[in-house]
C-alpha cells in the first residue's frame, strides 16, 4: 500500500463508524422521547381531565386533544374545601420536616464517615437495618409514643416521627466519604474544632447532597399519606393528601374535581424537581449512587 492510498483507506473505515455513531445517536434520542412520553403522559392527562366538562367526562366525549377547556374544576374545589390551609399545612409539614432531615443526617453522615467511635459500623448497620421495616410495622408503637409525649393532634406528631431517614443518613455518609480527609486535617491542625470544620470546610462542598436530601424528604413528606392521616385529627390540620381523601368521600366519583385537586398537590413537587434537577443529579453522582 503506497503512502497515498492510505488517507483513502482511513476515510473509507471511518464513513461506517460515522454512520454507525450518527445511527446509535439516533435511536437513543427516540428512546428517550419515548420514555419521555411514556413518563409524562399521565400528568398530561390529568391536565386534560381537570380541564375537562362533567359532560365530556361522563358522555365519553373526552379526547386527548380537548376541543374546549374549563377552569370550572378548579373552582368547584377551591370554593367548596379549605385547599389553601391544606396547602399551607402541608408546606409547613413538609419544609419543617426537609430542613429537620437536612441538619440531622448531615451531622449524622460526617460522624460516621469522618469520626471514630467504638460501634460505629455496627450502629451504621443498624440505622441502614430500619430501611427493611415497612412504616406500617411501627406505626402503634409510633402512635403510643406521640400520644404518651401530648402531642397527638397537632403538627408535631407528624414532623418529628419524620425529622430524619436512614437512606438520607447513607447517602449522606457515601457522599461526605468523597471529601478528602487530608482537607479536613490540615483544618484541624488549625486548631479548628469539629463543629468549625463541618461550617466552614463540609457544609460548603455539600450543596448538592443539601438539594438532594431536601428535596428527597420534601417530597417524601409532602405525599405522606398514612401517619398524617392517624397523627391528625381536625380538619384545619389536613394535609393535601389527606384533603383529597375528603373530596372523594364528599364528592364521590367526581373526576374532574379529583384531578383539579391532584395537580393542585403534584405542581408544586414537580416545579421543584425542574429547578433542582441539576443539584439532584450531581448529589446521587458524588455519593456513588447509580
Amino acid at each position: 500500500m503506497t503512502a497515498e492510498t492510505l488517507p483513502r483507506a482511513s476515510a473509507t473505515a471511518a464513513a461506517p463508524r460515522g454512520r454507525r455513531n450518527r445511527a446509535a445517536v439516533v435511536a437513543r434520542t427516540l428512546a428517550a422521547v419515548l420514555v419521555a412520553i411514556i413518563t409524562l403522559f399521565p400528568l398530561y392527562w390529568m391536565v386534560v381531565v381537570a380541564l375537562s366538562t362533567r359532560s365530556d367526562l361522563l358522555g365519553g366525549s373526552l379526547r386527548v386533544i380537548p376541543t374546549s377547556i374549563t377552569f370550572a374544576n378548579f373552582e368547584k374545589v377551591l370554593t367548596g374545601f379549605p385547599v389553601w390551609t391544606w396547602f399551607g399545612n402541608s408546606v409547613s409539614i413538609a419544609v419543617t420536616v426537609a430542613v429537620l432531615t437536612v441538619a440531622v443526617n448531615l451531622l449524622a453522615g460526617y460522624a460516621f464517615a469522618h469520626l471514630r467511635f467504638r460501634g460505629s459500623s455496627a450502629l451504621f448497620l443498624v440505622a441502614l437495618g430500619t430501611l427493611t421495616l415497612p412504616v406500617q410495622t411501627i406505626m402503634v408503637s409510633l402512635f403510643r409514643l406521640v400520644t404518651g409525649l401530648g402531642l397527638y393532634g397537632s403538627y408535631w406528631a407528624v414532623i418529628l416521627p419524620t425529622a430524619a431517614s436512614a437512606f438520607g443518613l447513607f447517602l449522606a455518609r457515601q457522599f461526605l466519604l468523597g471529601i478528602p480527609r487530608e482537607l479536613l486535617e490540615a483544618a484541624r491542625i488549625d486548631g479548628a474544632s469539629h463543629l468549625r470544620v463541618f461550617r466552614s470546610v463540609v457544609l460548603p462542598l455539600s450543596r448538592p447532597l443539601i438539594a438532594v436530601l431536601f428535596f428527597m424528604s420534601l417530597l417524601s413528606s409532602w405525599n405522606d399519606f398514612a401517619w398524617p392521616l392517624i397523627a391528625l385529627k381536625e380538619n384545619a390540620l389536613f394535609t393535601l393528601p389527606i384533603g383529597l381523601l375528603y373530596l372523594q368521600s364528599e364528592n364521590g366519583p367526581d373526576y374532574g374535581s379529583t384531578m383539579a385537586f391532584a395537580l393542585i398537590d403534584v405542581a408544586p413537587m414537580v416545579l421543584l424537581f425542574l429547578v433542582f434537577q441539576r443539584f439532584f443529579v450531581q448529589g446521587f453522582a458524588r455519593s456513588g449512587i447509580r
